[in-house]
């Protein structure tokens, strides 16, 4: 019998005789694996960015909105307004806490430096509601909302572009031309999971922004409500009790459209989630398909290397090699081509990853079972398809292999 060794060494050196064909032939291989690496990395990176927004809305969060202003029987066109605002923050138990909202750009000028930002007017439960802690000074009052005062609680980039060193608290900016003073600075959060950058805002009291900013013509016109409830479990019931309040202050008829929008965060994000995991498991099957396709191309070769040597298999038995040691042969020589393949395709499904998340904006996460998986399935795929070759190129009558011209 001849050794396990000499077999392997007859196997690399049939490769190696033929290059360019076991290039081509590992192709396959290195196509699907590189495929499957590259969809399930992009797929887990999508899921974490979710994950990341999650967290910084907060799972148990629900936004109001105003969607295509509707008009009432009246023909009035309604809007969201500070007064709904209140109404859902008594009327609707198991809220913990409600912001109404303006969002809008501005100017911002500190002597002679100017910096476009975003401004947001609400009341001293945006901070709670948004999970944002103080750096240092204080947060928006229910007396400035209440008078209307020209505070200012800002971000750190807004700190870092028009402060140099200085301590911006009691400092006074100009935002519109408007000017309001500095009373406190929010800790950084750093780049959202989407990469904007949530440290760049202003936040004013809301009827300043209405009064002084905005200025709209609607008496307590906003731009939006955000909610927190006291628990996940809580949210459907205080989606579903918002909307009914809504539709009677709005005096909405029963068929007649909404003129507002209630949206539960943590279900428009998993519903996200899932399109994203079909999606991955989608592309995970078409390239777990092009592994096949690539372990049948693999068949195929061995088939012609069998045709093509035959007259080699029969000097090989004709000088002690058995069925056995002819079969192992061809099988070795089928799994180092997957493997081969394996490996450049793990190589090719880092790259691959990278570069397709430069399209959604989520970088890859590459795990070690998905890499694993890929890899042992390249090799099954190696014993799988070159199994029937190895076992016809043993059944040769030596005699008619050497015959064989």
């Amino acid at each position: 019998m001849i050794s396990t060794t000499e077999i392997f060494s007859a196997s690399v050196t049939a490769l190696r005789r033929n290059k360019t064909r076991s290039m081509l032939t590992a192709l396959g291989i290195i196509i699907g694996v590189a495929a499957v690496i590259a969809a399930f990395a992009v797929g887990a990176g999508a899921n974490k960015s979710i994950d990341e927004q999650i967290s910084s809305f907060g799972s148990n969060f629900i936004m109001v909105f105003p969607d295509r202003p509707g008009r009432s029987t009246t023909g009035v066109t309604r809007y969201l307004t500070y007064d709904d605002a209140l109404a859902i923050e008594k009327e609707v138990s198991g809220i913990d806490a409600v912001a109404p909202m303006i969002n809008m750009s501005a100017t911002l000028i500190y002597e002679n430096t100017n910096w476009n930002s975003s401004v947001v007017g609400s009341t001293g439960d945006y901070s709670y509601v948004q999970e944002w802690s103080l750096a240092s000074g204080r947060d928006i009052g229910a007396s400035d909302v209440r008078q209307g005062a020209k505070v200012a609680v800002v971000g750190q980039t807004v700190i870092d572009k028009l402060f140099t060193g200085e301590n911006p608290l009691g400092r006074s900016i100009r935002i519109n031309k408007i000017p309001f003073t500095i009373v406190g600075v929010f800790e950084a959060k750093g780049l959202s999971a989407m990469g904007s950058d949530q440290d760049d805002f202003v936040l004013v009291p809301l009827t300043t922004a209405q009064k002084r900013l905005v200025r709209w013509t609607t008496a307590g016109r906003i731009g939006n409500i955000y909610i927190k409830g006291v628990s996940m479990t809580a949210l459907s019931y205080i989606q579903n009790e918002t909307e009914i309040l809504l539709r009677e202050r709005h005096k909405i008829k029963e068929g007649e459209a909404d003129d507002f929008s209630v949206r539960n965060v943590s279900q428009m994000l998993e519903a996200r989630r899932k399109t994203t995991t079909i999606m991955s498991m989608l592309l995970g099957s078409i390239a777990f398909i092009s592994l096949v396709v690539g372990g049948i191309g693999i068949m195929n070769i061995m088939l012609v290397s069998v045709t093509e040597r035959t007259r080699e298999i029969g000097i090989r038995m004709a000088v002690g090699a058995t069925e056995r040691d002819i079969r192992i042969q061809f099988l070795i020589e089928a799994v180092v081509l997957s493997m081969v393949g394996g490996v450049v395709g793990i190589i090719a499904g880092v790259v691959t990853g990278y570069a397709l998340s430069s399209f959604t904006s989520a970088p890859p996460v590459f795990t070690v079972p998905s890499i694993l998986l890929a890899f042992v399935f390249s090799a099954l795929v190696g014993v799988g398809f070159g199994y029937y070759p190895a076992y016809k190129a043993s059944l040769l009558n030596p005699i008619d292999a050497l015959k064989y011209e």
